[in-house]
């Protein structure tokens, strides 16, 4: 039974090798072909869309001290690359220079891995018989035949006592290099952590803004809930004076009507606009946006019902729209939409200033700026109050990052959001799962047999569309949920109450990493596994009956899924990497939403919003690239790791080059975190590592190398044992600012006195939130910014469409 067993194995795996070759030649010419069109699409496009590819450059103050790009095809490139972490720095913000750092990190490994995988690893599995693609050729010896098919699980006692001896000594090259590669990431993982800490604590420590003096203090007694009591209560702590103190409060009924407002005026806006006309322009800015005003008082911000008697000629007929009345509301009536909402604007102004001098409930959270950074920095590193849960003391978002609605929010609220937001995530989860079983029986013909015998045929007599069904369709469809589930996962984060856009954008990241790691990788091998195993359920029946149900041969296809699914993970990096890659760069969906979005803007408004650069969100982009490092490691010993690292290598070398060109010059992002993803990045790395040992430890007991196997425990204990040491040496020097560092001079060059380099080179950063000239302070917006103006096309000139005048 067991050579009869070796023979259909050997047959099969020949099978087997020619059609992933089929696959991940057919994935190749495809994605090249595609990322080959978008590139070139995109430098034909750069030089004459500069208002997309280069928005964050023509926009923002810190990019137009980059180099400028010349306007040939392929000159932009070498520009781009000569960039400097200086100069990313400077320009693009630590988020940013975290974010490429991870990229530079995987190339170094993937590079000292795939020199190896090529030198030994490639070359022993070839003398072993496991062929280039990892499965049995067949020609090996015969010594070491057994260790390649299904037989191995009806060996004897005696002839399994056996497999610790010189014939299976080439194993000893899966414990070699496990502890090998381990010890190249930490060292990188290491390495890279301290050059970051250095530049993030010179980066914060050479400046004292208004975020950096300011701690956010939650658990405030009711007998401590006031200004004054607060002031008092931190300076008898002789940690430093007070400077301001913002106490949050209820302002939920004020937040109600400016949102409320924010509607009507753009409903007002859309019924000016039908009235009289207006054909967008493309390259509009806010100097020819209008509002039309004869007066500074509130209702001066309405338009005047004398300008109606005007001699304008106008698109159509005034609008009117339906209102609701009577018992129920079960009555309504047609009036003009023009007056209707100018007298609901009118009212709702009115309202506003009259909410605005209530005196709203205090909650128990404040913002409290202290006299300097070494003050804030030392409050946030100790508890203020010898009782739990009260006087605790974090560092504060910028002004503009705070999530004014959500400060309001008493603590079980906050807390049974953010469980109810979990048991989403876990229905999430298991709803993934069963979406994904169909897209791993595609990995099988054999699987789809089982449910659609004539496909199976088809495929079998096409090896192209073989290929294109077995490898294309399930990495397109999981690049596809890749893609779209973050949308949903990031609103889910923005429910669950959190004060703050970076904390946002990082449980958006753990979420999303959450999705890939688990749902892509782990339950799809399984899964993948699975629909292997119910296909060589029925091989097999026939000759071993009942013992396909014996524990070790399930074992076995477990410990042997991840090489069935290499040919998977190759296509799936091929595709993400030379396919999609170029469309992010080409930034396809922008471009293809935009008709839509054109065609459905209407107002001045609606069309200036549209020519705003799309924004970059690090919880979309670092949970898939991440995954993709853990894939490289997992496979990084196995037979056909070259062809994972190989391409895994092309993967993080186009998409460094691509992500920069991006942060740099098109895509606009917020300075949120100051590079505290770092820590997730590391921790998810050193997860993946945990997977990769633990993959080798089961191959290793599954083929009877019993005791390399337990040698693999030690190094499984050390990396947990690293996990803990990282988080509580490394990781609060990721969160907090050394006292020490904040007495250095500016690390990047000569810096005006009083003005880092932060405030100066950074656009969207804490020097525009926090200017003196705009007076933007921690206070609700709600409370004390302008109301917004109307914006229309003005006629008063009788120049037609292309007259328009105004000032925001």
């Amino acid at each position: 039974m067991a050579a009869s067993l070796a023979a259909q194995s050997s047959s099969k795996a020949s099978t087997d090798n020619k059609d992933q070759v089929n696959e991940i030649v057919t994935q190749l010419v495809i994605s090249i072909a595609l990322g080959l069109s978008a590139f070139l699409g995109f430098c034909f496009l750069r030089p004459r869309w500069k208002g997309l590819y280069a928005a964050r450059q023509l926009q923002k103050k810190a990019a137009s001290r980059l180099p400028e790009l010349p306007d040939t095809f392929f000159g932009w490139i070498p520009v781009v690359y000569r960039i400097t972490e200086e100069e990313i720095l400077a320009s693009a913000g630590l988020d940013a220079y975290v974010f490429l750092s991870f990229f530079k990190l995987a190339i170094k490994f993937l590079i000292v891995t795939l020199f190896f995988s090529l030198a030994v690893i490639l070359p022993v599995h070839i003398h072993v018989g496991n062929g280039f693609l990892g499965n049995d050729s067949g020609k090996g010896n015969k010594d070491n035949e057994t260790e390649n098919d299904f037989a191995t699980s009806y060996k004897t006692p005696a002839t399994q006592s056996e497999q610790d001896s010189w014939s299976t000594d080439y194993l000893w090259m899966y414990l070699g290099f496990v502890y090998l590669f381990s010890g190249v990431a930490v060292y990188l993982i290491v390495n890279e952590t301290k050059k970051i800490i250095r530049v993030r604590q010179d980066y914060l420590g050479s400046q004292s803004t208004l975020t950096d003096r300011t701690i956010r203090l939650s658990g405030i007694p009711k007998q401590l809930r006031s200004e004054n009591m607060i002031k008092e209560t931190v300076e008898n702590l002789d940690i430093g004076k007070v400077e301001s103190v913002t106490l949050c409060r209820n302002w939920g009924e004020l937040d109600d009507l400016i949102s409320e407002r924010k509607m009507v005026l753009r409903k007002l806006e859309v019924a000016w606009t039908l009235h009289l006309g207006y054909k967008g322009q493309t390259k509009t800015s806010t100097s020819h946006l209008s509002q039309q005003s004869n007066g500074d008082d509130e209702e001066s911000r309405l338009l005047d019902g004398s300008g109606n008697h005007q001699e304008h000629v106008y698109a159509q007929d005034r609008p009117t729209t339906n209102i609701w009345y009577g018992f129920l509301n079960l009555q309504r009536r047609k009036i003009d939409a023009i007056d209707y909402y100018e007298e609901r604007l009118r009212k709702l102004d009115e309202k506003i200033e009259a909410t605005r001098g209530k005196d709203f409930k205090p909650t128990p959270l404040a913002f409290v700026t202290l006299d300097s950074t070494a003050a804030a920095q030392m409050a946030v590193q100790a508890r203020m109050d010898p009782e739990p849960m009260v006087l605790l003391a974090t560092l504060a978002p910028a002004p503009s990052d705070v999530v004014w609605s959500n400060t309001y929010l008493s603590r079980p609220s906050r807390m049974s959001r953010a469980w109810s937001i979990t048991a989403v995530i876990l229905l999430l989860t298991i709803f993934w799962s069963i979406l994904l079983v169909p897209v791993a029986g595609l990995l099988n013909v054999e699987a789809i047999r089982t449910v659609w015998p004539q496909l199976a045929d088809a495929l079998d007599r096409h090896p192209i569309a073989k290929s294109l069904v077995n490898s294309g369709l399930p990495t397109l469809i999981v690049s596809l949920l890749n893609l779209a589930v973050p949308y949903l996962y990031y609103y889910v984060s923005t429910l669950q109450g959190m004060l703050s856009q970076g904390d946002v954008e990082m449980s958006v990241i753990s979420k999303n990493f959450f999705f890939t790691f688990f749902n892509l990788f782990i339950v799809f091998t399984i899964f993948g596994t699975t629909s292997q195993a119910k296909a060589n359920f029925k091989d097999f029946q026939d000759r071993i009956g009942e013992s396909i149900r014996d524990t070790r041969t399930i074992a076995y296809l477990l410990a042997n899924s991840l090489q069935d699914l290499a040919s998977f993970y190759v296509n799936l990096i091929i595709l993400q990497g030379l396919g999609l890659f170029p469309f992010r760069l080409l930034e396809f969906g922008s471009v293809a939403m935009y008709p839509i979005y054109r065609m459905l803007s209407k107002t001045p408004r609606d069309y200036s919003e549209l020519n705003q650069p799309p924004v970059f969100s690090y919880g979309f982009y670092l949970p898939q690239t991440i995954l993709i490092f853990i894939i490289c490691t997992v496979y990084s010993v196995l037979p056909s790791s070259w062809l994972v690292l190989f391409f895994g290598l092309i993967y993080f070398m186009i998409g460094s080059f691509i992500y920069k060109y991006q942060l740099l010059y098109a895509m606009d992002h917020a300075q949120h975190s100051t590079g505290r993803a770092w820590s997730i990045i590391c921790i998810r790395i050193v997860v993946g590592l945990i997977v990769f040992q633990l993959a080798v430890t089961g191959i290793l007991a599954l083929r009877l190398a019993l005791i390399r196997s337990v040698l693999v425990v030690p190094l499984l204990a050390a990396t947990i044992w690293f996990i803990v040491f990282y988080k509580r040496s490394y990781e609060p020097l990721m969160k907090f600012i050394a006292i020490r560092s904040l007495t250095r001079d500016p690390p990047f060059g000569a810096v005006p006195p009083g003005e880092s380099r932060y405030d100066s080179e950074t656009a969207y950063g804490r020097a525009l939130d926090e200017s003196e000239s705009t007076g933007v302070r921690y206070i609700n917006p709600s409370l004390n910014a302008p109301l917004e103006e109307l914006w229309i096309r003005d006629t008063s000139n009788g120049q037609g469409d292309g007259a328009e005048r105004g000032e925001d």
